[in-house]
């Protein structure tokens, strides 16, 4: 019986599959699974694979990709390459700065090599720019060399009131000009 012998399944699994194999190629068709079958049957029947399965086929437009891949193509079509890691950096700005720095400040634009950061108070103003070396090389690492060259910081940002900075009353008592 054919099911107490191994030496006698593995004959038969071979020559099944080999039965299989000559059937997908008179049909031009490659045999499921025909790499991993040459390794379990000790045959090497590459060359005898249509070029699809021999990798010799080059890919269309039309084939259908992984869509990671098919979103890498439009954006360095587009030229975003850029864009699209600085709007990154920008989304991920609470990890790139840590979650402390990230409550008082966000980045506002990077135009030229020079990020604009605006900070909730004159305080955490200063820090920032105490930290804008460090900031630089780290957002290097993120964009590649040189994509950021300065930090501009600015403070919180208050509307300016008309008036609010002119002497009422005229001339004070101490005023000698004039």
């Amino acid at each position: 019986m054919p099911d107490d012998d191994p030496a006698e399944r593995a004959r038969l699994a071979r020559e099944a599959l080999a039965g299989a194999k000559a059937d997908a190629k008179a049909r031009g068709e490659a045999p499921m699974g025909a790499i991993h079958a040459d390794r379990l049957s000790g045959e090497d029947s590459r060359t005898d694979r249509p070029a699809w399965v021999r990798g010799s086929r080059r890919a269309r437009r039309d084939d259908p990709q992984p869509l990671h891949a098919a979103i890498d193509g439009l954006i360095d079509d587009q030229g975003w390459r850029t864009a699209t890691a600085v709007g990154s950096v920008f989304g991920r700005w609470d990890q790139i700065v840590g979650a402390d720095l990230a409550a008082h400040t966000r980045p506002d634009g990077l135009t030229e090599g020079e990020l604009v950061v605006i900070a909730d108070s004159t305080a955490w103003a200063t820090q920032v720019r105490l930290l804008a070396a460090t900031l630089i090389r780290r957002l290097n690492s993120e964009l590649g060399d040189g994509t950021v060259t300065r930090v501009k910081v600015r403070g919180p940002e208050q509307p300016r009131r008309a008036g609010e900075w002119r002497v009422r009353g005229g001339r004070g008592p101490r005023d000698t000009y004039g």
